[in-house]
């Protein structure tokens, strides 16, 4: 008798698993993507970003980085420079940091009420405009659904997603998308993107034939969710090698976190930063 409970269980959580369509919750899952990245500028943040050259073996040569605070700036977001190379700016850099950033400030708070609107106005449709390829995702994969998983806490659906070789991009950033394999973990609560595995299965050209990234590159990135209201970038690792103009080889692996996001509110000073 427990034998046919224990496959009677089965079948109907193979069933629950089947009745989600991956395609929406994967469309869903982009369209608040999308409101996430809006919502960033109600924030600061602190980035570090660390570069390691590789050499042939896949073995590090060299390592640079590099961290910055992001602060805002009457609803505009703006680089103040921390560390480079694990080690404070001088004196110097930090004043000169700062100096920029009290000539910006000075520059906006000349603005008239409607240049500012205007200014804002620009920089959400940039914003809007830089990621509007990602809402083609979900016509340009085939999906699978592979089960649950439990990520940071948070339970998830797993997603594969394989390029449809006979779909014709529309936006012209994402061709690249169809040279590019992955999988999914949406959070079940609240479809958001807690992490995402991605690889090259083809060259893929950046600007005028600058830059050529081949296949087998990989790509990782997580996010968290941030004062129980919005999920944002956490951690994101590139890696892979690729060529720079007709001659020079690169290999190279890219981490980028972020860290200390606050809440920004209008009577905000611009102070030093915790790190």
């Amino acid at each position: 008798m427990r034998v046919y409970f224990a496959a009677a269980a089965a079948i109907l959580a193979c069933v629950g698993l089947n009745a989600q369509d991956p395609r929406e919750i994967v469309r869903k899952s982009v369209e608040l993507d999308q409101a996430n990245w809006l919502r960033m500028k109600d924030y600061t943040w602190i980035a570090r970003e660390t570069e390691r050259h590789l050499d042939s073996r896949g073995e590090m040569k060299s390592q640079d980085s590099r961290a910055w605070e992001t602060v805002i700036l009457y609803g505009e977001p703006h680089r103040r420079m921390l560390e480079r190379n694990g080690k404070p700016l001088s004196s110097e850099e930090q004043q000169k940091q700062q100096q920029k950033l009290d000539q910006t400030l000075a520059k906006l708070e000349r603005e008239t009420p409607a240049q500012s609107q205007l200014r804002l106005d620009k920089l959400v449709k940039e914003r809007q405009k830089d990621r509007e390829f990602l809402r083609e995702i979900a016509d340009l994969y085939d999906f699978r659904l592979d089960g649950e998983e439990t990520v940071d806490g948070h339970e998830a659906w797993v997603i594969s997603a394989v390029p449809r070789l006979d779909y014709q991009p529309k936006h012209r950033d994402a061709k690249a998308l169809l040279k590019i394999r992955g999988k999914l973990w949406v959070d079940k609560a609240e479809y958001q993107w807690v992490r995402l595995q991605a690889e090259t299965t083809g060259t893929i050209s950046y600007g005028l034939f600058l830059a050529r990234l081949n296949p087998g590159a990989k790509l990782f990135f997580e996010q968290a969710r941030v004062n129980d209201e919005v999920w944002l970038p956490k951690r994101e690792v590139t890696s892979g090698s690729g060529r720079l103009g007709l001659l020079k080889k690169i290999a190279l692996e890219q981490e980028l976190t972020w860290n200390n996001y606050r809440k920004f509110q209008v009577e905000s000073k611009i102070v030093p930063a915790e790190r």
